[in-house]
């Protein structure tokens, strides 16, 4: 994985032009596939290189609580700045007439996107990993997206919805928007990803 990792951020570089451009936001949740995404990042770009951003959603209680309090501990114990902030992700659904899940996407990215416009970030990583990927492969064909449904989740992309920033404007011309969005382990399996938190006694 770490290999994977660092051929990623070549991948970046061509993109960026120099990775010493890149300044990393890690969408962190405290779930596995996340906080072995931190730790891959911690040992390629060294924690000066990247910050973790947690969004508490407040959907499951002490459960949420516990969560973000995984992700602080983490951060202050390898010297990672980190931001965080609190929703009311069902009171936001309920007046935007959405679902609980597009609540929280369109909650977290339009956070994301501010955090990079405040701190000069110019890529956001998530955690979406290869049994992601080919669920959403399988609801495109579902939902009859078409071809376009059939490539799944991209490794580099924009943030969705972007609207500040000119990112509407590039991606309706078909470019990849800054501030860019990469799926660094898309690639790796869920069982990857444990035996990785395994090996590396990731909390």
């Amino acid at each position: 994985m770490q290999k994977l990792l660092s051929l990623k951020i070549e991948e970046l570089r061509r993109l960026i032009g120099n990775t010493r451009s890149a300044s990393f936001l890690l969408a962190v949740s405290g779930g596995m596939d996340s906080m072995c995404m931190a730790d891959l990042f911690l040992n390629e770009v060294g924690a000066e290189s990247f910050a973790v951003a947690h969004c508490n959603f407040h959907l499951r209680g002490e459960e949420s609580d516990g969560d973000e309090a995984l992700v602080k501990a983490w951060a202050d114990a390898n010297g990672v700045r980190m931001h965080r902030v609190d929703f009311d992700t069902a009171t936001y659904a309920g007046e935007h007439g959405v679902s609980i899940e597009m609540a929280a996407r369109d909650l977290r990215y339009g956070w994301f996107e501010q955090l990079c416009d405040e701190f000069g970030y110019n890529v956001v990583a998530v955690a979406h990993n290869a049994n992601d990927n080919a669920e959403t492969l399988i609801l495109n064909l579902l939902r009859g997206t078409g071809l376009r449904g059939l490539s799944g989740m991209s490794m580099i992309s924009g943030i969705p919805n972007a609207g500040t920033s000119g990112c509407a404007d590039r991606q309706s011309q078909g470019m990849v928007a800054k501030p860019y969005l990469i799926r660094p382990i898309l690639e790796c399996t869920r069982k990857m990803i444990e035996g990785y938190a395994f090996v590396h006694k990731v909390p």
